[in-house]
């Protein structure tokens, strides 16, 4: 019998379990959920079944204990908290309930029960809210509760085709229509998502759950005035609400007004001083304005209210030159093993111990924790590398030289964008600083509009990729489909520029969409950012990125990943000869002037000392390079990666 229909003959004994269970016939059901765990000992759905039913059948010692059999495998399952709390309300302890209700809304809420449990709880502070989520969840139908969760269990594919069915039956459903933009958020079809908001808005001006995540999917799309417009009218419906007050800082620091965000952060800790992410977004938005001893209090006063958060480790980490104290290290080791962790907060602690250790040339522990950080978090993930060679063989396999050349008039004139492309801990932010520092170059950020078009050409089920029609759908586009694409971008990108005539990209993701670029853009400029491969794959490993860039979390992953970056790369240089300029990051540390020139007769842009002294440029920087690209150059990280030489041989077998 193949695994999968092995694993599918147990997913099958589950169900019928659950009909037993609705039936009242918990014992019948015990009976056959034990055969499924004698063959699949960690079958989630199957354990979290038998606590059902020890509970029920008030075998309360039996139900902790297949709940905390199932949190060891699976520590994000909110499900488990919720039946955790049913099981402590039956023995009379409110405390213990109140907390895994408490988690289980945390991780998914969308759970009824959770919320409906603890606004019943006696002297809860925030009884008021849980019987408002309570009455919310109750109105809604419950094909979009099951939506709802389904995103929340990442199960997106049933999320998506559940939705769409539930639209086709009630068309306009504002709640269907906004958990549809949910999940087009997730696959980072934005305008898509945007649209679905902006009608929901429209049709019901009051629909405070749609308006809170337009704003956001507006922060997304870099429509950061309109977010701000949007936060605006949030904060004015309840001025005394921290969400719609933290909305109103992110978009006020997105349009940079780091002021009065800072100010907004600080009013909502004194409403909320007990939320360690709050204090996080407060040591973000200082670090960016280059207030960096504030950040770094602002981030040990998140892990003070919360020594387990582990986004308070690393962000204290991620400023690279921050150095942990001892006793910082020890609280860190003891959070990391501390039982039923969240599997997030357990990634970011590792990779900041591993971090740490460095700092203290402690290289063979260092390696331990970056190791079982990117371990956890390539789990979490499910990254298959499959779909993205498929996609780049393709571009290499049919964006030749006669493709281009039987498409020499697409796009349209403007020269205005620099692009600087490449693989994440390149050197891309360090380039992105030298061209800012010029007169005639505006710096913006990692812009998502490219890979935005990209994905809105794929077309199909946004779950299912192999529906998938990018990049092959470049063959079929007119030259005014190319024309229109092209002014969108500049149109779009022109809130993100202060008024230079030129200004940058800095989405090194956007290596993949060369041809695109090309065709909508064919006077843009165009910078490979490349490194040398163990130290730019080593050092992307040892990184852990907020969103995205998945491949960089396994050792033969990344080496892959590389492999096919300069394979397409070299591709691009044969199909279209002197279109792209390569800088490598070591020739810049060793020769900053003649770089400099270099990069600056490509850009066809005068020469200006600014750009040699570029770290005495002040601007936003919102990558994790922020603090070293305000340093001048510097030789002592271009070798790291030999500390780690021993531990690094699946890469080196990946990159040959």
């Amino acid at each position: 019998m193949k695994a999968q229909d092995h694993k599918q003959t147990q997913d099958e004994v589950v169900i019928e379990a659950k009909k037993l269970i609705r039936k009242g016939q918990f014992e019948v059901a015990i009976t056959a959920i034990k055969e499924t765990l004698s063959i699949e000992s960690d079958h989630i759905e199957a354990m979290y079944c038998m606590a059902i039913c020890h509970r029920h059948l008030k075998s309360t010692e039996d139900a902790l204990f297949s709940i905390k059999r199932l949190l060891a495998v699976e520590p994000g399952f909110a499900r488990a908290y919720q039946e955790r709390g049913y099981v402590f309300m039956m023995i009379d302890e409110t405390a213990s309930a109140t907390v895994a209700f408490e988690k289980a809304v945390h991780l998914n809420p969308s759970l009824y029960g959770s919320w409906q449990a603890l606004s019943e709880m006696p002297n809860y502070p925030q009884a008021k809210l849980a019987k408002a989520q309570a009455v919310w969840l109750k109105s809604l139908p419950p094909e979009l509760v099951g939506v709802a969760s389904y995103i929340y269990e990442e199960k997106l594919l049933k999320a998506e085709t559940l939705c769409r069915s539930f639209l086709k039956r009630v068309p306009h459903h504002p709640e269907a229509m906004r958990l549809l933009a949910r999940l087009a958020d997730r696959f980072q079809i934005l305008n898509e998502a945007e649209f679905l908001l902006e009608s929901c808005v429209e049709f019901q001006p009051d629909f405070i759950h749609a308006r809170f995540d337009y704003v956001g999917v507006l922060h997304k799309r870099q429509k950061f005035d309109k977010a701000l417009e949007q936060a605006k009218r949030l904060n004015e419906s309840d001025p005394n609400n921290p969400a719609f007050t933290v909305s109103l800082a992110n978009a006020e620091q997105a349009t940079g007004d780091f002021d009065a965000a800072i100010k907004n952060f600080q009013l909502a800790l004194k409403n909320v001083p007990l939320n360690p992410s709050l204090h996080v977004s407060l040591g973000h938005a200082l670090k960016t304005i280059g207030r960096t001893n504030e950040a770094i209090n602002a981030y040990r006063d998140a892990y003070k209210v919360q020594p387990n958060f582990g986004d308070a480790y690393w962000s204290l980490a991620n400023l690279k030159t921050y150095q942990f104290t001892e006793d910082e290290i020890t609280k860190m080791r003891e959070a990391e093993t501390a039982p039923e962790m969240d599997i997030i907060d357990q990634v970011q602690i590792c990779f900041a111990l591993g971090k740490s250790l460095e700092d203290q040339k402690n290289y063979a522990e260092s390696f331990k924790y970056y190791e079982r950080g990117n371990m956890l978090k390539k789990q979490k993930d499910r990254y298959d590398s499959s779909r993205i060679e498929a996609e780049l063989d393709f571009q290499i396999n049919t964006f030749d030289k006669a493709f281009f050349a039987d498409r020499t008039a697409t796009g349209i004139e403007a020269a205005d964008p620099i692009f600087i492309v490449g693989l994440p801990r390149a050197g891309s932010t360090l380039l992105e600083q030298i061209l800012a520092s010029h007169s005639m170059v505006d710096g913006t950020m990692e812009l998502f509009n490219i890979i935005g078009m990209s994905n809105r050409l794929s077309g199909g089920h946004w779950s299912d990729e192999s529906t998938s029609n990018y990049p092959e759908i470049l063959g079929n586009l007119s030259p005014n489909d190319l024309s229109k694409m092209g002014e969108e971008y500049i149109e779009d990108t022109r809130r993100h520029r202060q008024g230079a005539p030129f200004f940058i990209d800095k989405m090194p993701n956007n290596f993949r969409h060369i041809g695109l670029i090309h065709m909508i853009l064919p006077n843009a400029k165009i910078i490979d950012a490349r490194r040398h491969p163990m130290a730019c794959c080593f050092s992307a490993y040892k990184q852990f990125f907020a969103e995205g860039q998945e491949f960089s979390y396994n050792l033969e992953d990344i080496g892959r990943y590389y492999q096919h970056y300069v394979e397409v790369m070299a591709h691009w240089d044969d199909a279209l000869p002197g279109r792209i300029l390569r800088v490598q990051h070591e020739d810049v540390i060793d020769d900053l002037e003649t770089q400099v020139h270099r990069i600056l007769d490509y850009c066809g842009l005068p020469f200006e000392q600014a750009c040699i002294d570029f770290h005495k440029t002040e601007r936003a920087v919102r990558t994790p390079s922020s603090e070293q690209v305000r340093q001048p150059i510097y030789q002592s990280g271009m070798s790291v990666w030999k500390n780690y030489e021993p531990y690094l041989g699946p890469l080196k077998e990946a990159l040959k």
